[in-house]
């Protein structure tokens, strides 16, 4: 959505090594904080399909003689000595599958873990998205271009919004197919540079991931009738169209932006045609399609009232006939038409997430009303902006807020878009204002490592249950999702063969708000060695254990005890989140 400028944690062990301070800050003006990420495990891409070839690289092999070790869900698929700090990996046959790679070591002491990565499998992108974005074009190398989105790769991010890298809405492609500019000025005014735009697009290909361009479904500049863009296409706050809608902006933007119907035939075809200009300059794989939320009361050029969150299936449907090759998602601001959009033909569920789900309760319904509309066939990617009132000014992204917000999102089975040239904590994507701090990144690798590992868990299948855990040692408070602050949260799902329980720990939360707009949510203390006990219905085979806050999400098998329907364990720790896997 548009928006006028108004301008840690527990360490993943041995995982990463320190960031470098040796990034082009001065001639490369899109930054990643306070430093240059730089990982100690890394793959080529950030996603494979079945059979496909994986390379791996250490920054420096560990001391001893480790071994390689390649699981899925907890169980091991491989295991290899380590020979050097590159090597390959064939991936299985099967489709749709994240698997977990750690280097580890065992001594007289037990097993230590020194380096681990996730590896998703999967032919289509859309099935488990983590998107990821971009917001200056500015006159950047190609080297400049491919240390970005190496840092995005990392992440695993598999599919990257490109925010104003147009010219005008109604006409995003500057210049002509045969003739496009070298160079344009955005909405406000910066300068975007073709050779950028497409270097983007290539190294994000490279690394196997997506290229979606952004536009609004509805966006007309003052110039637009110059172009062709008729007065019967707008729509109107009133019945007599004395007022077009718009959203208003003043200067430095070069123009407020007029709405048109998007149910207007005309207007999709003009649209349709502008947007074929840009495909054929630009390999881009799709369009993400922005809207700005509810209107109130809107009238087409007739008088008659426009429903507008009606409008948007008919939009993407014509978006989708044209260009069947090319993927489709939509913004629903604050679920805004949502339940309309999530019936058309988009390929994935996207909510710009507003003040009417403050609560970390109401973060993950906005999931749960996701699926339901979409029938538990699409996922979700949630545009949610912690620390927001921070962004204003300069300084630091609290990251307890952004590990709380993301241990929510995640083990509810949605994805998080906050990773691009800096962190995302303001709708204009370009807002930079809020660095991150090295022990951040590190900590989002493990939890992006996380998300993927276990994305069979997490984004596919199973039923959403309550679960009752109860302490047996009074080192923490349980209490079933809603839950409330100071306790642990429990939730999870049902499989036919294994329940997944999550542990989400606001014992030490100062607000139950996941935005934490202020930048004030507090630091859990670290809960050493809880004993619990947990009801169940038959006999366990097996219980495992893992957390994106402990050695890089690694599964570990958990010793524990049966009587009739209760099973006890003790959970090595917990600082934000913790996953038990009990299987039958």
């Amino acid at each position: 959505m548009i928006k006028k400028i108004t301008f840690l944690f527990f360490i993943c062990l041995l995982t990463l090594v320190s960031c470098k301070d040796d990034y082009d800050t001065k001639n490369n003006p899109v930054t990643y904080g306070d430093a240059y990420l730089a990982v100690g495990i890394t793959t080529d891409k950030s996603v494979y399909k079945p059979g496909e070839t994986v390379r791996i690289t250490l920054k420096e092999k560990p001391s001893g003689n480790p071994k390689v070790r390649y699981s899925h869900l907890g169980k091991v698929i491989k295991e290899e000595e380590l020979q050097g700090t590159s090597w390959s990996w064939i991936t299985p046959a099967e489709d749709f599958k994240g698997y977990m790679v750690d280097i580890y070591e065992t001594d007289e002491k037990g097993e230590k873990i020194y380096h681990t990565i996730a590896v998703d499998v999967s032919s289509d992108w859309t099935k488990f998205p983590r998107y990821g974005f971009l917001s200056s074009y500015g006159d950047l190398s190609k080297m400049q271009v491919g240390r970005n989105i190496e840092i995005l790769n990392r992440y695993h991010i598999n599919g990257v919004q490109f925010y104003d890298w147009m010219h005008d809405h109604h006409r995003p492609l500057a210049g002509t197919v045969d003739n496009p500019l070298s160079q344009w000025p955005d909405l406000i005014g910066r300068t975007n540079y073709l050779s950028t735009v497409k270097s983007y697009i290539d190294a994000i290909h490279g690394r196997g991931m997506k290229a979606m361009f952004y536009n609004l479904a509805f966006g007309a500049l003052s110039n637009a009738a110059a172009d062709g863009v008729k007065e019967e296409w707008y729509i109107f706050k009133d019945s007599n169209r004395s007022v077009k809608d718009s959203h208003h902006l003043d200067s430095p933007f070069r123009s407020s932006i007029y709405l048109t119907n998007p149910a207007n035939n005309a207007w999709q075809n003009y649209l349709i045609a502008r947007h074929n200009d840009v495909y054929r300059v630009f390999d881009f794989d799709g369009y993400h399609i922005d809207q700005l939320g509810n209107r109130g009361m809107v009238y087409d050029y007739e008088g008659n009232v426009v429903k507008l969150d009606e409008t948007y299936a008919p939009f993407v449907a014509a978006m989708k006939q044209y260009e069947s090759g090319k993927r489709l998602v939509m913004n629903a601001v604050g679920q805004y038409g949502q339940k309309y959009i999530a019936k058309s033909q988009v390929d994935f569920l996207y909510t710009e997430v507003w003040d009417e789900s403050k609560t970390y309760e109401e973060l993950a319904e906005v999931i749960h009303d996701n699926n339901a509309y979409a029938d538990n066939k699409k996922q979700t990617v949630l545009a949610a902006y912690v620390n927001y009132a921070k962004s204003n000014s300069s300084g630091y992204v609290n990251a307890p807020g952004v590990l709380l917000t993301n241990a929510v999102i995640f083990s509810f089975g949605g994805a998080h878009l906050e990773l691009g040239e800096h962190y995302l904590a303001n709708e204009y994507f370009p807002n930079s204002n809020l660095q991150i701090k090295r022990e951040l990144k590190e900590a989002l690798v493990c939890y992006y490592d996380f998300l993927v590992a276990y994305q069979n868990l997490l984004r596919d299948g199973g039923a959403f249950a309550s679960f009752s855990v109860q302490s047996v040692d009074n080192r923490a408070r349980f209490e079933s999702w809603p839950s409330s602050q100071g306790t642990v949260a429990v939730t999870g799902k049902r499989f036919t063969d294994k329940e997944v329980i999550h542990f989400l720990n606001f014992s030490d939360v100062n607000s139950m708000e996941w935005r934490d707009t202020n930048g004030i949510q507090k630091e859990p203390a670290m809960i050493i060695g809880a004993g619990i006990k947990v009801t169940v219905n038959s006999e366990v085979k097996n219980v495992w254990f893992a957390s994106p806050d402990i050695n890089g999400g690694a599964a570990r098998t958990l010793d524990f005890t049966q009587a009739e329907n209760e099973v006890r364990l003790t959970l090595p720790s917990l600082k934000y989140w913790d996953m038990i896997v009990i299987e039958y």
